[in-house]
């Protein structure tokens, strides 16, 4: 262990081990460690007996429930995640090469929240005519929205209609463009573009239009039910594809590496020291665990895992799906976000269905919170509560060289998370990460099943 890296990672969390290979790619020389003895931090996935003694305080689940070893209940603190088909972590992912290493499958649905009742989210001119969401004139008025987003192209100035996205706020493109009405407004918002708040409506339109065309284009490419891909045996499987690629490139990785302290010399780190020995490095890429003094609390996540033997009412009998509860319907601050997954993803025995549903807390009583999400679920064998602190960074990286990820949030897709990552990569290296791929590398790789 007394060599001196490039960049010692702490913690094997997905965002550190995707910046891991990054970085090993880049050609690095690599140190990754973690006080576990296993992969995957808080994005790890348990079995039955392991999940039934995280939150139970045995292993010994009831029998009727199945095999503990048919479960991979991710472990994320955030319901599940998704990835867009034609997002930023499925580039990743493919810029890598970490496809060779797992396998994807569509998730089946995609729903929204409005009215007190579960509706698939339109996203296309003609899903928009057959939507229960919105009335007939509204529908129209959808319609001519969505073939503008569709025919939107940056080099192709008829397509703007006149309209200088760079400078128009998005409510104005919305409401005095398109006519359309709050409740239609709040589900493209949330469900389509997956914004969090409505901060976006009164920002330039540019970002909005491309978001529910990424959405759009998303759900084109894999002719499915969502524009979502989950990968097969759950996402624990994801950092340690990771850290694969990192020890193809010469990365090394040490499990099980007690009391791991960051050392400083002039204000700037200089290395890691475990169990009496110190590696020299330049940088460190860690989790807010490792630097407790270096980050703030910022919020607290609220989620609650469920085991049940059907799928989510009102979806089609999907065998997995996403539900998005915006903050409006629901009279909050923060959108909730509902995932179920199933045997057909091989996460649970057949015949059974984990669901999550995850918040923002606002309150201290987060299983109240959750009864919106939860109510949608119908009957439950088992429940699970469960709440995380959020955290950022306050440090300033730049002056001592710890770069230091930010806690997981609430959402269920991967968006937040790979920016996250995509924004320290550019901060550690210099540069920017070049995400110009082949995105039909990924529908070969997600249909490898």
């Amino acid at each position: 262990m007394d060599e001196e890296y490039d960049v010692i990672v702490l913690g094997t969390g997905l965002k550190e081990c995707i910046l891991s290979g990054l970085l090993s790619v880049d050609g690095l020389k690599v140190l990754h460690m973690d006080r576990n003895d296993y992969y995957g931090g808080e994005s790890t996935s348990l079995n039955l007996n392991q999940l039934w003694k995280r939150f139970k305080g045995d292993d010994s689940p009831p029998a009727e429930l199945g095999a503990s070893r048919d479960y991979n209940v991710d472990m994320i603190p955030k319901a599940c995640l998704f990835m867009m088909a034609n997002g930023a972590l499925v580039r990743v992912l493919i810029h890598t090469k970490v496809t060779k290493y797992l396998n994807f499958k569509a998730v089946d649905g995609s729903f929204v929240y409005n009215k007190g009742k579960v509706h698939k989210v339109p996203a296309t001119d003609v899903e928009a005519l057959k939507s229960p969401l919105m009335g007939l004139f509204e529908k129209r008025r959808a319609r001519k929205f969505f073939i503008y987003v569709q025919d939107y192209d940056d080099n192709d100035p008829k397509s703007h209609e006149g309209l200088d996205l760079t400078k128009v706020p998005a409510k104005d493109v919305l409401s005095k463009k398109y006519g359309l009405d709050d409740h239609t407004i709040d589900f493209i918002g949330h469900a389509l573009a997956l914004y969090r708040d409505d901060k976006y409506l009164d920002q330039p339109a540019l970002d909005f239009i491309k978001k529910v065309k990424l959405y759009a284009e998303s759900l084109a490419r894999f002719a499915g039910g969502s524009p979502y891909i989950y990968p097969l045996y759950g996402l624990g499987e994801l950092p340690q594809g990771f850290a694969r690629l990192s020890a193809v490139y010469g990365g090394t990785y040490m499990l099980n590496k007690p009391e791991c302290k960051v050392e400083f010399a002039d204000g700037k780190v200089c290395g890691v020291t475990s169990e009496g020995e110190t590696a020299k490095c330049k940088k460190v890429v860690c989790d807010p665990s490792y630097l407790p003094d270096k980050v703030t609390k910022v919020g607290k996540v609220a989620r609650a895992i469920c085991i049940m033997s059907h799928p989510i009412p009102n979806t089609n009998d999907a065998h997995s799906t996403q539900v998005i509860l915006p903050q409006k319907q629901l009279g909050r601050k923060s959108d909730m976000y509902l995932f179920c997954c199933s045997y057909s993803h091989n996460v649970a025995p057949k015949g059974k269905y984990i669901a999550f549903v995850t918040t923002e807390a606002e309150t201290d009583n987060p299983e109240q919170e959750l009864k919106p999400g939860i109510d949608l679920l119908g009957p439950v064998d088992q429940i699970f509560f469960d709440a995380y602190d959020r955290y950022e960074p306050t440090n300033n990286c730049a002056e001592d060289n710890c770069f230091i990820s930010t806690s997981y949030d609430a959402t269920t897709h991967f968006e937040t998370t790979v920016q996250d990552v995509i924004d320290m990569y550019s901060k550690i290296t210099g540069k920017a990460l070049d995400l110009s791929v082949d995105l039909n590398d990924a529908s070969a790789a997600s249909n490898e099943e």
